[in-house]
């Protein structure tokens, strides 16, 4: 499977939550075996209701959640791991490599993980592939390159979610160092940081901005802005903003799942990520939440997943290699602090 590929189309008015915002709100459940506790990057409440109850019809056991970013997910199961009350985690890479790398999570060979050809390990799995991308408020139009994105009408009025907290806002970082070069991607963000509003742990928290005209320009993925534009009616579009060649490249940046070390509900936990990854789950996942199934063997047709499809066309989708980017984040998050001061 090559590095980088070719998707299909250009922005996309559709629908969803988000990757990478921190509510840290948990829903209630009855606990002990007939409760699973999910802790998850937010961005897909709208298809985990759905699952989540179809699951809960067929097994009897509820579902309860923790929302928060992709970094606080993590942040919060070290802060647990000597009394563990996740079961499931999802959240985005590179955070879910530093889960199994810090030993938050346990091994567990998913039913259905061999048909998954993205990310995987002895302990996680993806389960919705997704992608970065940019959103534009309708009055700003829509931003050709990332150098129109260091306009002075952007003064103010743009912001993107931190590196190194927001997996939306890491990707971002990693995708310039791809374009730029790392010395590169720094001298433009440090250029971008006189229109830049200030640091934001949450990128679902932008969308709203963005569309009530606050922030003219804000960074996401299409699964959370496709589902918010369709749900929310948000007045906003997805865009890809094109390098100096001309060509526009954007980041894979699936959810991906694992067990929770020392899950309270361990047999539970298998249970719904089994449940996940099935044949009859991963159809829905674009019909309920504008996602892409992780399994390679399950081709959807609706809607959705065609507009999806078609958001993306001209596209190219790298690939990161996330064990080489976690070996290296710290240094990247400490240069980029100190670049943009």
């Amino acid at each position: 499977m090559k590095a980088l590929k070719t998707l299909l189309a250009a922005t996309l008015l559709l629908a969803g939550t988000a990757a990478c915002g921190g509510t840290g709100a948990a829903s209630t459940g009855d606990g002990g075996a007939k409760t699973v506790t999910v802790y998850t990057a937010d961005g897909l409440a709208d298809g985990y209701k759905t699952r989540f109850d179809a699951f809960t019809q067929q097994t009897g056991i509820k579902v309860q959640t923790v929302e928060a970013g992709s970094g606080e997910v993590v942040s919060r199961l070290q802060k647990e791991k000597s009394n563990p009350q996740a079961d499931v985690v999802v959240t985005l890479p590179p955070f879910i490599q530093k889960a199994s790398q810090d030993g938050l999570l346990q091994k567990y060979d998913v039913p259905g993980s061999d048909h998954v050809q993205g990310v995987k390990g002895d302990d996680y799995v993806a389960v919705v592939d997704n992608y970065l991308c940019f959103i534009a408020n309708q009055k700003a139009g829509t931003p050709k390159t990332f150098d129109d994105l260091l306009d002075p009408k952007f003064k103010g009025k743009l912001q993107y979610s931190t590196p190194g907290q927001a997996g939306d806002g890491t990707a971002v970082l990693l995708l310039l160092q791809h374009l730029l070069g790392k010395q590169g991607a720094l001298d433009y963000l440090k250029k971008l940081e006189t229109n830049n509003v200030g640091p934001s742990a949450s990128t679902g928290k932008l969308q709203p901005k963005v569309s009530k005209g606050e922030l003219l320009v804000a960074n996401g993925d299409v699964q959370m802005n496709a589902a918010s534009i369709a749900n929310d009616k948000s007045a906003f579009s997805i865009f890809f903003p094109a390098a100096a060649d001309g060509k526009r490249t954007t980041v894979a940046l699936p959810y991906v799942m694992g067990l929770g070390a020392g899950a309270p509900n361990v047999d539970g936990g298998k249970q719904l990520m089994a449940y996940l990854l099935s044949v009859d789950a991963q159809k829905t996942v674009s019909e309920n939440a504008f996602g892409l199934p992780a399994r390679d063997d399950v081709k959807p047709a609706d809607a959705n997943f065609l507009a999806v499809q078609k958001s993306t066309q001209g596209v190219e989708v790298w690939q990161p290699d996330w064990s080489a980017v976690l070996s290296e984040l710290d240094a990247d998050v400490a240069a980029y602090t100190k670049a943009v001061g």
